[in-house]
């Protein structure tokens, strides 16, 4: 992940009207990889990925053991997830956009709490990929503003979010010791813009409505 994996918040009801927070099954920003929303027969692969891109440069839990908790549980679940795909299907990287809190006053606003991308996918720009559909999704679900927290430390994550409009609204220092290093977190925001009527812009591409959660991942389109 290259966002702190801190405890996320119980997870708020949707506000009246708002689609499950999953773009179309699949879908392609111009230039990027295949993305499309998690589905819960991912927890092996999403899981294996998740241990294997374990490290301080990210991550403020310790580093995993067997026996490994599920990926998914009751306050992790497939629909808060997008996955990046190669072009044989394989799972390269996964991003996670949830609300901050379960308070309706913080509604408009949602967090990425964990980005990762597998070894071999590093360099093919799917990180930014991720990160621009979780921006449009975001969007999409009406909220007018996206944060996220990152160790002071890791220079290429913060490096990319700014490039992508997040900019720096809080750091606080030496808030966590890692391996005998103190790292500062470091909180990051951006406005939103509001997605266009019937889908959502990824690169110029118009990504699709939110899918039913009976037909996500089918490929079969919302009526």
């Amino acid at each position: 992940m290259t966002t702190p994996d801190f405890p996320p918040p119980s997870h708020p009801p949707a506000a009246p009207g708002t689609p499950p927070a999953v773009p179309a099954a699949r879908t392609r920003p111009a230039a990027g990889p295949p993305i499309r929303a998690a589905r819960a027969e991912d927890a092996e692969r999403l899981g294996e990925l998740d241990r294997a891109t374990w490290s301080t440069l990210h991550s403020v839990q310790p580093a995993p053991q067997p026996p490994y908790d599920p990926f998914f549980d009751a306050a992790h679940r497939p629909e808060h997830y997008l996955v990046a795909e190669d072009e044989d299907g394989r799972i390269a990287g996964y991003i996670r956009l949830v609300p901050p809190t379960p308070l309706p006053s913080n509604a408009h606003v949602r967090a990425i709490q964990g980005l990762a991308v597998a070894d071999r996918a590093r360099g093919r720009g799917v990180a930014r990929a991720l990160l621009r559909a979780a921006c449009a999704e975001a969007a999409r679900q009406g909220a007018v503003r996206i944060t996220l927290r990152v160790l002071g430390h890791n220079a290429p994550a913060r490096a990319l979010y700014a490039s992508e409009g997040f900019a720096v609204e809080g750091v606080l220092p030496g808030e966590f010791l890692l391996q005998g290093a103190v790292a500062d977190d470091v909180l990051m925001g951006r406005a939103l813009d509001p997605a266009p009527p019937g889908g959502v812009l990824v690169d110029g591409v118009l990504m699709g409505r939110a899918l039913d959660p009976d037909t996500a991942g089918t490929g079969t389109p919302p009526s």
